[in-house]
């Protein structure tokens, strides 16, 4: 899509639980010049995610979600766009695409969506948040390839270990209580092996944390922006 190549698709990031569009500007900013297209950012606010623990709140955001993507592609004059999703967001954009009734309301994002990118999403996620595991159980995998490219971004920063040091425990819970295994590798709270989606182009960044932090690298820090879009746009062709 860069450097003239492809048709120049907008990208719009939705965002991760309990996040904030502010939280995404530098991702913005980097994409933006990177990619060399417009690029904005789903109006989710943390209301959005707290209502998140329902059917009724998933329906909320993806109406924000929804409605963003047809501004952005029409603004750009595509008719599909590239949807980057961080962690939640990633779910939220693989249900997004179903051309299936949510609640009464059909979204068909797969009309409008050339590309799913997500970033330290609990994809596999089988062991918490109904939703989530309701996803994954109706849209398995990369289940509207090829219509759909699908690209998983995966960080590796820290492992968990039960009697290691205090932030390698708490990853050991976390990582446990998505996979049943904390004994891995991953971002600080997703394991790897949960946010690589079965039948995407899959990438796994070293030393990238799942959210910002103490001055940690994480998904939306310019050099791993960089690399992960570089990766993701090569799925393009």
């Amino acid at each position: 899509m860069s450097g003239g190549h492809g048709d120049r698709r907008p990208i719009v990031i939705l965002g991760g639980m309990l996040s904030r569009p502010g939280l995404y500007a530098a991702m913005q900013r980097t994409l933006t010049e990177h990619a060399g297209v417009p690029v904005s950012i789903v109006r989710t606010g943390i209301l959005d995610w707290l209502l998140a623990v329902s059917a009724y709140g998933w329906q909320r955001i993806l109406r924000k979600l929804d409605a963003e993507v047809r501004r952005a592609a029409a603004s750009a004059g595509c008719a599909r766009v590239v949807l980057v999703g961080h962690s939640s967001g990633g779910v939220i954009g693989r249900l997004y695409l179903s051309p299936e009734p949510f609640r009464g309301e059909r979204f068909a994002g797969l009309e409008r969506v050339a590309h799913l990118v997500t970033l330290g999403s609990p994809n596999t996620n089988q062991r918490a948040g109904p939703m989530r595991r309701w996803v994954d159980r109706r849209y398995p995998g990369a289940y509207f390839a090829p219509a759909v490219r699908y690209t998983s971004v995966a960080g590796k920063w820290r492992e968990g270990r039960r009697r290691g040091e205090a932030a390698e425990r708490a990853a050991f819970a976390l990582y446990k209580r998505l996979s049943g295994n904390g004994a891995t590798w991953g971002d600080g709270l997703v394991p790897v092996d949960v946010a690589l989606l079965p039948g995407s182009r899959t990438v796994v960044l070293d030393g990238v944390g799942h959210a910002p932090g103490r001055g940690r690298p994480w998904y939306g820090s310019p050099d791993a922006v960089r690399s992960w879009w570089m990766q993701a746009e090569a799925n393009e062709t």
